[in-house]
């Protein structure tokens, strides 16, 4: 079940139920903590070509707004 921009989806059995790009085993969790490692968008596609600049723009545009939403209802 995609659940954003339909390039983030969900399936229970799969990673977990953690959100993954286009229905493949890579996680939005995954890309983060490359990102955060100092990979730069060129070194995640040429590590995984089935990833695209896009994937990766949405993966961070996902989390981001998962962090909107659980920073403002805790502080409700």
């Amino acid at each position: 079940m995609y659940i954003y921009k339909n390039i983030i989806s969900v399936e229970t059995g799969k990673r977990s139920g953690k959100p993954c790009i286009r229905e493949m085993r890579i996680t939005v969790e995954d890309i983060l903590l490359w990102l955060a490692s100092g990979m730069s968008f060129d070194d995640i596609i040429s590590d995984f070509p089935e990833l695209t600049k896009e994937d990766i723009s949405t993966a961070m545009e996902f989390s981001a707004s998962n962090q909107k939403r659980i920073f403002y209802d805790v502080a409700a």
